[in-house]
């Protein structure tokens, strides 16, 4: 019993695998198959089944299945009785093959959107039974596209120039392809159907510019151009042109002619001669005016053209003048010559006189910055004066001792400047002898003896040797005693005696009057200029000026700290505090 049962189940085995080898569909290879068909084009369902050597296809069947689910029977075929065509399919479609039982495919020869759907292909055979393959077809409708341009005129307002719309299945995309400066609008419809709309402002500048539309769909292997050109139309614009420009009294064959332009373009011409009707000899052929007869000096005047379109009119006017005698071209060449060698000398007078007004204006401007400076430095000058000057009167912080001081200063740092000369040859000195140039005592500026170099190692403390004090001393003191000159006119304090004191025995001291404020009296003034030693056989010649010069030192001069001091007053102007070098 079970090897009865295995050996069934082997039969069964091998029978399955038998019916698989042999129930096998060349086309289509799968169950399930879809498929793509253009409208209006011839479509082909594929259905071929292959069997074996003792197997047979009895019937081929095609079915439709409806959108309620039922099926419509298209065709069949039986190996005996031939094939029947059914219902409406009758007609449209057929078998691919005249033995349909061997290629049961099934030809549509033309396609209607109606054939789109559900394709049942149903094989049987014997022994091996009945057998299927579905197909589904969709049928695409290539667009049906048309462009609608729009004549323009300039100077209309926004608008829609041209409107493109395609039909199709599945639907179609539109662009445009211009360079025009405008915007588009698409928009879908029902029915399948799309509309682009191009609108922009027209010029006639625009005028038979490209505006292509471009139609795009899965069916098609690039898109399709719709060829399109903008028309603007616009008013004429007229000129009038000529081949002479040497209008003479005799000319042959002369003519102008008038362009009209505009679009579209004008064909009606009028010419007018001074507002009226042309000269006689003259005709209109076309644009052109033409002369039949040799040019007279009365045809002279303002000739006018006139061009009409069906949008405006243009027109324009021509003066002629007609001369005696014809102007050559070597004139007309001389001429341009002259007038241009007469404005490159204008162009070169007019550089030159702006440099020079350029240059003019720059100095004149230089020159009242420097006035301006000279006058701001005068101006500051003067303020630093009264600065000085009213420092001097008004300050009352500022010691009288200190302005007496630098007053000093200053006068034996001109002593000083004096030294490094040895004479000054405009003096009004009347020094002679041993004050000469030959008598060794150093001058001034007046020719006077200089102290400035005792009065400045007096007060740094006594560098300079006792024996060399001591004789510049006397020569100072001799130089007082013989001079005419006074105090109160104006001696500088350089030449002032100072009084020194021995020290140590060894020189010439002066007093101590540090302990003495400011305005008293040194002690002893009075016998100041008694004590000075005086050179032998001068002494009685010389009273008179010792006086004069005692009593103006003890009106003008004190001594503090060593150092010979003026008095103050009031309107003594102070030189400022310079350091001793």
């Amino acid at each position: 019993m079970e090897l009865t049962g295995q050996r069934a189940k082997c039969l069964a085995l091998l029978f399955l695998i038998v019916v698989c080898v042999q129930s096998d569909f060349v086309e289509p290879p799968h169950p399930e198959t879809s498929l793509r068909s253009l409208e209006e084009s011839q479509t082909r369902l594929p259905c071929h089944y292959r069997v074996d050597d003792g197997q047979k296809v009895v019937q081929v069947t095609w079915y439709k299945e409806l959108a309620d689910g039922s099926k419509d029977q298209i065709i069949t075929a039986h190996f005996t009785d031939g094939y029947t065509e059914f219902g409406r399919y009758s007609g449209r479609m057929k078998f691919e093959s005249s033995s349909p039982t061997e290629n049961s495919a099934l030809l549509i020869p033309s396609t209607e959107e109606s054939d789109e759907g559900r394709y049942t292909c149903h094989i049987s055979t014997f022994p091996n039974g009945n057998f299927e393959r579905h197909i589904d077809l969709t049928v695409w409708i290539l667009p049906i596209s048309s462009l609608d341009p729009v004549t323009l005129v300039e100077g209309q307002s926004y608008r829609v120039v041209a409107t493109c719309r395609a039909v199709g299945r599945p639907l179609p995309r539109l662009s445009w392809d211009t360079d025009l400066p405008g915007q588009s609008q698409n928009r879908t419809n029902e029915g399948g159907s799309v509309s682009s709309y191009y609108s922009l402002y027209p010029l006639r500048s625009m005028n038979g510019k490209k505006l292509d539309c471009l139609v795009w769909h899965p069916g098609l292997e690039g898109p399709r151009r719709i060829s399109n050109r903008l028309v603007v139309q616009y008013p004429p614009d007229a000129t009038i042109s000529s081949a002479t420009q040497n209008w003479y009294v005799g000319l042959e064959k002369a003519e102008l002619a008038c362009n009209s332009g505009g679009y579209p373009k004008s064909q009606n011409v009028t010419w007018k001669w001074r507002g009226g009707a042309l000269p006689g000899g003259v005709s209109v052929v076309g644009g052109k005016l033409i002369f039949g007869r040799a040019l007279r000096m009365n045809d002279s005047g303002v000739y006018e053209c006139v061009v009409k379109n069906n949008v405006g009119v243009g027109k324009t006017e021509y003066t002629l003048t007609v001369t005696e005698t014809p102007f050559s071209d070597e004139n007309l060449l001389l001429i341009i010559i002259g007038a241009s060698a007469a404005a490159l000398v204008m162009i070169l007078v007019i550089i030159v006189v702006l440099v020079n007004r350029y240059h003019r204006h720059r100095n004149k401007k230089l020159e009242m910055e420097l006035s301006e400076k000279t006058e701001e430095i005068n101006s500051l000058s003067r303020q630093a004066s009264f600065r000085r000057l009213n420092s001097v009167s008004t300050d009352p912080r500022v010691q009288a001792e200190d302005y007496a001081l630098l007053r000093v200063d200053s006068r034996m740092k001109n002593s000083q400047m004096s030294l490094e000369r040895p004479i000054y040859k405009g003096s009004q000195s009347t020094l002679g002898g041993k004050w000469g140039p030959s008598g060794g005592v150093e001058l001034d500026e007046l020719g006077r003896p200089v102290v400035w170099r005792e009065g400045r190692e007096s007060l740094r403390g006594g560098e300079m040797d006792a024996a060399e004090k001591e004789e510049r001393r006397r020569r100072v003191e001799s130089y007082v005693k013989s001079s005419n000159m006074s105090l109160d006119s104006g001696l500088p304090s350089s030449l002032v005696p100072l009084k020194v004191q021995q020290d140590d025995g060894v020189g010439p001291r002066e007093p101590d009057l540090s302990h003495l404020r400011e305005g008293d009296s040194p002690p002893h003034e009075e016998h100041w200029a008694s004590t000075q030693p005086v050179e032998d056989g001068h002494e009685d010649d010389d009273s008179s000026s010792s006086y004069q010069i005692s009593a103006a030192l003890n009106n003008h001069f004190y001594y503090s700290n060593g150092i010979l001091r003026p008095r103050p007053h009031s309107n003594a102007i102070l030189l400022p505090r310079t350091q001793i070098v």
